[in-house]
């Protein structure tokens, strides 16, 4: 009989009892995260993130240099650039204000020759000068104030002010019979009114472009021989029809026109900045390639404008007829506005040093041959070869500043700068002229002011190399 085997018995898995679909979705609602449409419309907004404000101002120290063999990128107080867009008119805003101010300056040649030759032939051609040299000088000289106002906020009065000042002195000129009276309305007041302009409308473009920098102050720096052709032309061809006064007075509502529409255009766009150590920043002289660039600057200066300054009178001593010689003057500015486009555009793609070198070397060379040109094609070939070359020094002048530093402190670097730089620029014409008196030729001139570019150049490459380290780099 075979036995029997119980077998397990095998139970059923329990299943859950369920529940009612209404429960479920009152027990849902009771645990459920509040949403932001059931909160009040105050905790609603609260909750969501906040876009980052901009501060009326910022407090940011920047005394400190970046290290003498290295060029740093500084984190600006706002890294998104525009690059474009609205900057272009601001960018046409400044274009118009360099017109006014070394546009007129560089025309300087046309009227000292019409000074010596008409209103006051009496005086000596190197003391003529002067009015011209502090003129030019002036433009650089209040850039430490005018850069200092700039970084605190100060920049619209500011332009707004020596705007005001430029038209007057213009009119004013037209009253002037004296050498001192010239020296006090077109020397001194025409030359602070510019340098308030200037120092305030070239470092207002880096608020708006950092990768085409470059491009857009060689765009403004353009607006200088806009003017430097147009002014020239202007006054030689008005002042046989209605007289030196009324040939001022034009010129003043031209620029009072230009000028009003540039202080429409021109905005910055950072806050001001809070820096510390007031109007002046030495520390900034601890980094070797600043200190060696505006050493550079300050004597390239002695030498850059000889040529564009006494063409005109080297064109007449030649025998060249003075219904064309004037015309040199506005081709030299012409060929400098090439120059300043080129120049910047290259620069965007090298770097500003590796295109300023060798334009500076061009510029002494061109000077050096300048007093050697005795006939029509050759003055006008070396007009334009001359101011293409020396275009680019001023073109690119702040441009490497503005890559040793934040934007936040552009004006008051680029001020120191200028201020010193305006010491070459003074007492360089009165010696070009002097150098002239003593040998009555231009040919000791033109050896003096291309030796004095090439100094400058030899400082320039000194401070390439201090900042990158070494010769290989883009700076």
């Amino acid at each position: 009989m075979i036995g029997s085997t119980s077998t397990p018995e095998l139970t059923q898995p329990s299943t859950p009892a369920i529940e009612d679909p209404s429960t479920i979705d009152e027990r849902e609602e009771k645990t459920a995260a509040p949403t932001l449409a059931d909160l009040p419309i105050e905790e609603n907004l609260g909750s969501l993130p906040k876009p980052p404000s901009r501060p009326d101002s910022v407090d940011i120290d920047l005394e400190k240099p970046p290290p003498n063999n290295k060029v740093i990128e500084h984190h600006d107080v706002d890294d998104a650039f525009p690059e474009g867009g609205r900057g272009w008119t601001v960018v046409a805003g400044s274009f118009m204000c360099t017109a006014c101010t070394f546009g007129l300056v560089n025309s300087w040649g046309v009227f000292q020759s019409h000074y010596q030759e008409v209103i006051l032939p009496d005086v000596n051609p190197s003391t003529l000068a002067w009015v011209g040299s502090v003129q030019y000088s002036l433009v650089f000289m209040p850039g430490l104030f005018a850069g200092r106002l700039f970084d605190i906020g100060f920049f619209h009065p500011m332009i707004m002010s020596a705007s005001c000042l430029l038209v007057i002195a213009t009119f004013l000129v037209a009253e002037c019979h004296e050498f001192w009276q010239f020296m006090l309305a077109q020397g001194i007041a025409t030359g602070v009114a510019c340098g308030f302009i200037f120092g305030g409308a070239l470092p207002v473009a880096s608020h708006w472009f950092k990768k085409k920098r470059s491009t857009a102050f060689g765009v403004i720096a353009t607006g200088s021989s806009y003017g430097g052709t147009v002014f020239p032309i202007i006054t030689r061809n008005l002042i046989p029809h209605v007289g030196f006064p009324w040939t001022m007075r034009i010129l003043g509502f031209i620029i009072l026109g230009h000028l009003i529409l540039a202080n429409l255009l021109v905005r910055r766009r950072l806050p001001p900045v809070k820096v510390a150590g007031g109007l002046l920043n030495l520390a900034a002289f601890k980094s070797a390639p600043y200190s060696l660039y505006v050493v550079n600057a300050t004597i390239a200066f002695l030498g850059m404008y000889a040529c564009l300054t006494f063409i005109d009178v080297s064109a007449v001593n030649a025998g060249i007829s003075p219904d064309f010689s004037f015309y040199l003057v506005s081709l030299g500015n012409a060929g400098s506005g090439c120059g300043r486009l080129l120049s910047g555009f290259l620069s965007d793609k090298a770097g500003a040093l590796n295109i300023l070198i060798p334009f500076s070397v061009l510029a002494a060379a061109f000077t050096m041959i300048w007093p050697w040109c005795t006939t029509k094609g050759s003055l006008i070939a070396i007009a334009i070869l001359y101011g293409i070359s020396s275009g680019a020094f001023v073109g690119l002048l702040a441009v490497p500043v503005a890559q040793l530093g934040g934007t936040g402190d552009i004006g008051r670097r680029t001020g120191m700068l200028f201020t010193i730089a305006s010491i070459g620029a003074v007492v360089g014409p009165p010696i070009n002229g002097a150098i002239y008196s003593r040998y009555n030729s231009f040919h000791q001139v033109g050896f003096f002011a291309g030796s004095m570019i090439l100094a400058g150049t030899i400082l320039m490459t000194a401070a390439r190399y201090s900042a990158l380290g070494g010769w290989r780099g883009k700076f």
